[in-house]
């Protein structure tokens, strides 16, 4: 197999991941929260080539190397996190971060983060209260990593600092209940997606190391918007152009591995 065919064919294996990277953003264009993927490239083990010395001639203008590549890989996958528009629902449990803050929940037991505020009271598995969770079914948590919950019957409100206003029955002084877990990340780089549009941590990462030390508990600066949720932050308009664009560029590389295919036929049926 010759240079040409493999570089094709590396090139196009990266530039399928980034086409289903861009298919799956558009796919959730409209899913709550979600944040954009975006994909850096790199030469794959690029190199200058020399030419024969009867190519070194007087006067020469032109160098006597030249690249040779064997094309372009998928280096890394980054997600951005800007926060994205954000839409009044009238849901009390509907809840949007202004900041960059995410909010603290648990997945089959794991903690994990998220930016859909889709949040909805389900009764307790003991039936005593109620409990907090994402439309998924997964328990919120608080800054001393417990699942928020309510009485039964009470009213609830949550302000700006993510504390959970409770009044019993309906009657009496509200107090504060929970302070939802609002944590601010430092070092995105250290998420992995995770399942029902949540945030987990890459393997090998800590706590630590991506939100700093003793981020559970440490003020911030996200706010809550009650009533509101926060839309996705995908531009459908930039996602469709440059799917044209990686598309052009997968067509330029298959046309290059069938034309090294072509090549390799015509010089296998040449006769002495």
């Amino acid at each position: 197999m010759n240079n040409s065919m493999i570089g094709a064919m590396v090139t196009m294996s990266g530039v399928q991941k980034r086409l289903d990277m861009i298919a799956d953003n558009v796919a959730n264009v409209n899913t709550v929260g979600y944040k954009n993927k975006d994909t850096s490239f790199e030469d794959v083990l690029s190199r200058v080539q020399q030419q024969p010395e009867a190519f070194r001639q007087t006067g020469r203008a032109m160098p006597l190397g030249f690249n040779l590549g064997f094309g372009v890989r998928a280096a890394a996958m980054s997600t951005d996190m800007k926060q994205g528009s954000l839409k009044e629902t009238g849901n009390p449990t509907d809840l949007a971060i202004e900041g960059s803050g995410l909010f603290a929940i648990e997945v089959n037991g794991q903690k994990a983060w998220t930016r859909n505020g889709s949040f909805g009271f389900t009764p307790d598995p003991l039936g005593t209260g109620l409990l907090l969770t994402t439309s998924e079914g997964h328990p919120v948590l608080d800054r001393n990593d417990i699942p928020v919950t309510a009485p039964l019957g009470s009213k609830v409100a949550i302000d700006k600092q993510g504390n959970l206003l409770v009044r019993d029955q309906g009657n009496g002084v509200p107090y504060v209940a929970h302070q939802l877990q609002i944590v601010e990340p430092q070092r995105p780089e250290g998420f992995v997606q995770g399942p029902d549009n949540t945030f987990v941590l890459a393997s090998g990462a800590t706590e630590a190391d991506v939100f700093g030390a003793g981020a559970a508990t440490a003020p911030v600066s996200s706010t809550i918007r009650q009533g509101y949720l926060e839309q996705s932050n995908v531009d459908l308009t930039d996602e469709m152009t440059e799917m044209m664009q990686i598309q052009r560029m997968f067509q330029m590389a298959s046309r290059a591995l069938t034309s090294s295919d072509t090549l390799m036929g015509l010089a296998n049926t040449l006769r002495a």
